[in-house]
């Protein structure tokens, strides 16, 4: 009697659906991950792997009280679970770039052959930043990529002046009328100053850092924008993307990060 069992047969499709699901799932641990949330998510599959328990136990007072809870289970969700949706849509979003219009800008940066976006200087920035830096001048500037930030604009004052480091030294002077908050630039241009931003609910991140900081973390987890925070404690520079904040970055680090984050094949 032959005991052999089968070998299961594997297809490309199968190995590419567990692909798709362990990238859905490493994306939601990424949005969820150091929340409040994280527990909520936690309960929630205790709750259905103990009720499908109580099932196979015949446990029916329990697994009826449970059942219930289950079936208003997807509204429950859509509610408490509505930032982190928001989130992970606009990652999505983020990450495909279907837009009519970047896919215009797309077809003509392939079209013609351009490998590096021309005329984006970051000198001004990094001379700014180097400068707040040993005067211990807070400060805040966010990089616009390839989405619109024209949301953020909207909370603060629209200056839309050709970048320079006088300029920003001057939006983020302390006795300056425009120094609280961010500046929102692109490419050589700086859009808005004194902009709000989210500020990160993340309780996973050092407790020493400041708002700045905080707001830094925030901004590029829910935006595709990369964020530079120079500190008014310690003049130290950071910058920030995708969520993940990088400290202490010298002015050859920060050279190297802004033009691997805003470059067009980036």
């Amino acid at each position: 009697m032959n005991t052999t069992l089968p070998f299961p047969h594997i297809r490309v499709v199968d190995v590419l659906d567990i692909l798709l699901v362990a990238l859905l799932l490493y994306q939601l641990y990424r949005l969820l991950r150091g929340t409040n949330v994280m527990r909520i998510f936690w309960a929630i599959v205790f709750i259905y792997i103990s009720s499908k328990l109580f099932d196979l136990l015949h446990m029916r007072l329990c697994s009826q009280i449970l059942g219930g809870v289950m079936s208003v289970g997807l509204i429950a969700l859509v509610i408490v679970f509505q930032p982190e949706i928001r989130k992970f849509l606009l990652l999505i979003g983020t990450k495909t770039q279907l837009t009519g219009d970047t896919m215009v800008k797309r077809f003509q940066f392939w079209r013609s052959g351009v490998r590096n976006k021309p005329g984006v200087n970051f000198e001004p920035y990094i001379q700014a930043c180097m400068h707040m830096s040993q005067s211990k001048t807070g400060a805040l500037i966010i990089f616009k990529r390839l989405n619109s930030v024209e949301e953020l604009v909207k909370t603060g004052e629209v200056v839309n002046a050709v970048v320079s480091s006088p300029l920003l030294e001057t939006l983020f002077f302390k006795n300056s009328p425009l120094h609280d908050g961010a500046v929102i630039v692109s490419g050589n241009t700086v859009l808005a100053a004194r902009c709000i931003l989210p500020v990160t609910s993340r309780l996973d991140i050092d407790p020493n850092l400041g708002l700045r900081h905080r707001s830094a973390i925030g901004v590029t987890e829910g935006l595709d924008v990369v964020a530079v925070i120079v500190s008014e404690e310690t003049g130290a520079i950071s910058y920030a993307v995708g969520g993940e904040i990088h400290h202490n970055v010298g002015p050859v680090q920060l050279r190297h990060a802004l033009e691997a984050y805003l470059s067009p094949s980036a």
